[in-house]
């Protein structure tokens, strides 16, 4: 057996690499330097680029965070967002973004509210604005947390959802079966959260796409819907989900019945050692 040693140092090198922000901005200004050098103080690496496409698909590492330093120019960039956006969801990367009140209603619209984890409005305390993000990925980041892709056609509910489970568990959030979809063909969550009434591609027809394809197939997925008949639980059972959650549960119950699923799936792998 070969034994690697490696210093303290190299230890602590290796976490900080693994801690790294990028920052989107259209514009230079001394604030961005201050993030910059606020970041850097507490060992992140920090990447600052323009709202292109090229630009930050050179980018070799993946991000702990995006920030979006918000000004008019970057409302020209729709399809560069639609890539940070893309990136952020299929990766787990959380959003924050910095403008005045109209700078950050538009990047709302533009990326979807659901998907931007805080919102700072200038002016900013830098010192504040760095803290919290590093404290939100402290708190949030992948660490061990199981998986969860949470797929509902509502904004409401999949920011409701995020909230209920994040603490425990990394959370991705698509608002649409094709979305959802597009996530899982490079992705393998451990469990799918799936509404039942979507618009074009319905929660039925996602379930049969992963039960259809042999490497999706043993993904679990529960629905979270508020189809609660009799012939919609039927119909849907027939294709083997793990569980059926109505939407009118308290909270509670819908993260005590989640956090049951992983302790009997946890007590199944260790029986089988």
């Amino acid at each position: 057996m070969i034994t690697f040693y490696c210093t303290y140092r190299e230890i602590n090198r290796e976490s900080v690499r693994m801690q790294n922000v990028v920052i989107v901005s259209q514009v230079q200004s001394y604030l961005l330097v201050s993030l910059r050098e606020w970041f850097e103080k507490s060992e992140y690496e920090v990447r600052i680029v323009k709202a292109d496409i090229n630009e930050i698909n050179k980018i070799e590492e993946q991000p702990s965070a995006f920030v979006l330093y918000v000004d008019e120019k970057m409302e020209e960039e729709q399809q560069a967002l639609n890539y940070i956006k893309d990136k952020a969801m299929e990766n787990d990367v959380p959003i924050f973004a910095i403008g005045d009140p109209h700078e950050l209603d538009m990047v709302e619209r533009m990326i979807s509210k659901s998907l931007i984890s805080r919102k700072f409005q200038r002016p900013i305390n830098v010192s504040e604005v760095v803290s919290a993000i590093t404290t939100y990925v402290k708190e949030h980041g992948k660490q061990n947390k199981k998986k969860i892709l949470v797929v509902d056609d509502s904004g409401t509910m999949l920011r409701n959802v995020k909230g209920w489970l994040e603490e425990n568990y990394r959370v991705t959030l698509a608002n649409s079966g094709a979305m959802a979809i597009k996530y899982l063909a490079t992705n393998r969550p451990d469990l799918v959260l799936l509404d039942y009434e979507m618009p074009i591609v319905d929660g039925k027809q996602v379930l049969e796409m992963i039960r259809s394809e042999m490497e999706f197939e043993d993904i679990p997925v529960i629905f979270l819907t508020n189809k609660g008949d009799r012939e919609t639980i039927m119909n849907v059972m027939a294709l083997k989900p793990q569980g059926y959650l109505l939407k009118s549960m308290e909270p509670e119950k819908i993260v005590e019945s989640i956090d049951t699923f992983f302790e009997e799936r946890r007590r199944k792998e260790l029986m089988k050692i």
